[in-house]
């Protein structure tokens, strides 16, 4: 499923309350994130375990898997790969950084989906054009305002950013597969796919799969049904009778809103420049998500 430029419209009472559910659902993914006391790598394994378990009936009852072809196949474990890099990335930068700048910088997606649809032969606009421009001087001033923060910030900002382009890898692929094969035979395969590419890292790691508090679960289950599960489902029923853009617009306040569920909760308190900066990164996303082609991927999987 990917962003297109539809003629913008306003979603009905129903689908606002959905969308808004969702992008709260989205917003809970960094703070969730960062306060599970687990390995990046566990965590990244156990929501897309947990995920893949619950699509799996949904696929099996679908039994649209066996039909695809052998390329469609490689296309999703391909899919798989690079969302478990999504999430290993992402996960590991939000625990070095804040959860506003590793919001921010993961959310950058559609800009590397145009940039990845432009090389695929995709005409850009002026107008998206702008919005990279805007984007890309928004990351430079996160990344510099965490620069007081030293080089696990920086490396943090890195990281986030790696999601953010692995988040686009991932969106560009599963678009083409996405219009052949039905969304839970997709879904189970690529969550079942990146859970094996994550247990191998963690193994390979050493990283501790188990042994976590009872509390640390419940925040588990918490991230895996909320930005991995219900966030995805609410976005896919939107999406039908709204906008794509206007979804994925939406979806820009699930910046702020980890922002401020980062800082009631876990205490962080964004800097007073790293709130100019966010809205100017905030600023060229929308730019480039409004902007956006039928051919141009430009709405981030639930993070």
């Amino acid at each position: 499923m990917a962003a297109r430029a539809l003629e913008l419209g306003r979603p009905s009472g129903v689908d606002g309350a959905l969308l808004a559910i969702a992008a709260l659902a989205a917003a809970t993914s960094g703070p969730l994130s960062a306060a599970i006391a687990a390995p990046a790598l566990a965590i990244s394994f156990w929501r897309c375990a947990l995920a893949a378990l619950v699509t799996a009936p949904f696929a099996w009852r679908a039994r649209s898997t066996a039909a695809c072809s052998a390329r469609d196949r490689r296309l999703m474990a391909l899919s798989g790969v690079l969302l478990a890099g999504h999430f290993a990335t992402w996960i590991t930068g939000v625990r070095l950084t804040s959860v506003a700048a590793a919001t921010a910088l993961v959310a950058t997606q559609p800009v590397w989906a145009v940039l990845i649809a432009r090389r695929a032969g995709v005409r850009t606009t002026p107008t998206t054009w702008a919005g990279i421009v805007v984007a890309v001087a928004g990351i430079l001033l996160v990344t510099g305002v965490d620069v007081a923060g030293g080089a696990r910030a920086i490396t943090g900002d890195l990281l986030a950013l790696l999601g953010g382009v692995l988040a686009a890898a991932y969106v560009s692929v599963g678009e083409r597969v996405r219009q052949r094969v039905p969304a839970s035979p997709y879904n189970a395969f690529v969550f079942g796919t990146a859970a094996l590419v994550l247990l191998v890292c963690a193994l390979v790691g050493r990283q501790p799969l188990v042994g976590y508090s009872a509390y640390d679960w419940v925040l588990l289950l918490a991230l895996t049904g909320g930005a991995q599960l219900l966030g995805h489902s609410l976005v896919n029923r939107v999406v039908r009778t709204t906008s794509a853009t206007v979804v994925s617009l939406a979806l820009l306040f699930e910046v702020p809103g980890a922002a401020l569920i980062a800082g009631l909760w876990l205490g962080q308190t964004p800097t007073p420049l790293l709130l100019p900066a966010i809205a100017l990164l905030v600023l060229g996303l929308f730019l480039v998500i409004r902007s956006g082609t039928r051919r141009t991927p430009t709405e981030s999987p639930p993070l």
